[in-house]
């Protein structure tokens, strides 16, 4: 008989870990969800989980934590004492670090021997692609690729040249076939992708109110740079990623965790 998490809905859809963002959620919800593997983004220093809290979120499953190598704290040639309240079996993502949670010294230090020390000091960590493409795959570790329109081909260009490693594919996520809660979930974020913005006439309303030129550039950018649909439909676009070379996929839930957590 198969049990309570093998039969839920986001089991279903082929996920493999569920992306939570620490400054809208407490991630210790995580433990509701029927996903083994639970990812952890870094919004800056105020909201890093507790030690307490990622010990129990470690107890029953794999959690990896976003640990940007500029950030003071996580700096492997700089101030690491965030690393030493980091509880055993906590995994490491290894990031530049987004500006926005960077003081401005930290955002000028040097990114690739940070990234390179780190993985020498976490050779399972997975390696953030995202403005440092090169210098994660010279690195050999597990590449963390963010979902855009070019990935499918990018994984099947990586496999096709040799690379045998971890490739784990982040996607927003929204399980819905409403057209306009996905464009609400997640309008805004594929407007600031670069190619969308060109194609996007200026002053459009973005979201569930977009109309004509906008809505039709939105709802084709919303299936290149995240994963919606109904269940059957996000498990067809996760086995995709999968074929093309993904050998995980992580979703974060872009209309909040309640919609990995429904059935």
């Amino acid at each position: 008989m198969l049990n309570e998490a093998t039969t839920h809905p986001v089991t279903r859809t082929g996920l493999d870990a569920a992306a939570l963002k620490p400054a809208e959620v407490d991630v210790a919800r995580g433990a509701e969800l029927p996903l083994e593997t639970i990812a952890i983004d870094y919004e800056g220093r105020e909201h890093l989980p507790s030690t307490e809290t990622l010990r129990e979120l470690a107890a029953d499953r794999e959690v990896y934590l976003t640990t940007p190598v500029r950030a003071d704290g996580f700096d492997p040639l700089g101030d690491d004492s965030l690393l030493a309240k980091l509880p055993a079996g906590i995994n490491r993502v290894l990031v530049a670090g987004h500006g926005a949670y960077l003081e401005e010294t930290e955002a000028e230090k040097a990114v690739s021997p940070r990234i390179g020390a780190a993985v020498e000091e976490a050779p399972d960590a997975w390696v953030g692609t995202e403005g440092i493409e090169r210098v994660a795959l010279a690195t050999g570790g597990a590449q963390y690729e963010l979902l855009s329109r070019t990935t499918d081909r990018d994984l099947r260009g990586l496999r096709a040249a040799g690379f045998d490693g971890e490739i784990v594919v982040y996607a927003p996520t929204v399980l819905s076939d409403d057209e306009d809660a996905i464009l609400d979930a997640v309008g805004e974020y594929v407007a600031r992708r670069r190619p969308v913005a060109r194609a996007l006439p200026d002053g459009a309303t973005i979201g569930a109110d977009a109309t004509d030129r906008a809505r039709e550039v939105l709802s084709a950018a919303v299936r290149d740079f995240a994963i919606v649909g109904d269940v059957g439909t996000v498990r067809e676009r996760v086995q995709e990623l999968k074929d093309a070379g993904a050998t995980r996929v992580v979703g974060y839930p872009a209309r909040g965790i309640d919609d990995f957590l429904a059935r």
